[in-house]
């Protein structure tokens, strides 16, 4: 199968690179500017391309030239407190571009398969299924259910996969995530406060990237939750952070959400039911605490 990847460069991206070189499958990956994946992810069946998603002749010429047999849109501009201030940028990135993979992907006949978030939910009543309804609080939110709508409403052969906190193994490809945001203050001896009113199913990237690739080899069709199956605060996930690594757990101080001043709302409570993904895909995320003994 050809697979063409957008923000191969960013966290989740660098992840599914890495993952799909090892497979027999044609991928080109993209990204914005020069590539900074490893030089040992490239061979034959392995290719980079400079793309602006927010180009549309660019996204057209890139599509049509390579013709895939999938597109997995992973690319997006993901900072909520960015998206607020930044809102046309946001919009381009997040919804345009969308619109003009949608249009190549029917052009050469491609399947789409578009990684989404918790955030098109209004919080008020997690965890939610594939099929509740959505109600975003912030603009970030509102970009990533326009997206979504509008792959729905195309003639495409669809996945979206909604995905929820990741947090994995930093590299030099990858974003510092909150974990390494935890050992890095309590092991300088600094107190933390933690969001302790919000609810989310945090999410181990690799478990992500293996569900999006069996997902690709599947034909795997419709909306899909993939996060892990324990309910926490980032409160409670960094207190079992501390412990796993012997840290000072009284260094982390629980406040509620509104203790910070942040310009884009975030939901309250959200969190995934995955039995969908269970029974369709086999999915078996990895605990917090297992994923910590692998990560560290």
């Amino acid at each position: 199968m050809k697979i063409l990847l957008t923000g191969a460069n960013g966290m989740v991206g660098s992840n599914l690179s890495k993952e799909l070189t090892k497979t027999n499958h044609n991928v080109l990956a993209t990204g914005r500017g020069t590539n900074r994946l490893p030089h040992s992810y490239f061979h034959e069946k392995f290719q980079y391309r400079s793309l602006d998603i927010t180009e549309k002749d660019e996204v057209l010429n890139v599509v049509t030239d390579f013709k895939p047999d999938l597109i997995i849109h992973g690319a997006a501009m993901t900072q909520v407190d960015e998206c607020e201030q930044n809102k046309m940028l946001s919009y381009k990135t997040n919804v345009d571009a969308t619109d003009y993979l949608i249009l190549a992907a029917e052009e050469v006949n491609a399947r789409y398969c578009y990684l989404s978030t918790d955030f098109v939910f209004s919080g008020n009543n997690g965890p939610y299924v594939e099929d509740d309804e959505t109600g975003p609080v912030n603009f970030y939110g509102m970009t990533k259910e326009l997206a979504e709508q509008h792959i729905i409403q195309s003639n495409l052969s669809w996945t979206i996969i909604r995905t929820i906190l990741l947090y994995g193994k930093a590299d030099h490809l990858n974003r510092s995530n909150f974990i390494y945001w935890v050992k890095e203050n309590l092991e300088a001896n600094k107190p933390i406060r933690v969001v302790a009113d919000q609810i989310r199913t945090p999410t181990y990237i690799p478990d992500l990237t293996k569900a999006v690739i069996d997902m690709a080899g599947r034909g795997s069709q419709g909306l899909y939750h993939i996060s892990g199956m324990e309910v926490m605060s980032p409160y409670e996930m960094s207190l079992v952070i501390a412990q796993k690594l012997g840290l000072d757990t009284s260094l982390i101080q629980p406040v509620d959400a509104q203790t910070f001043t942040q310009i884009g709302r975030r939901p309250l409570k959200t969190g995934f039911i995955i039995e969908k993904a269970i029974k369709d895909i086999h999915f078996h995320p990895t605990s917090v605490s297992e994923a910590l003994n692998l990560i560290f």
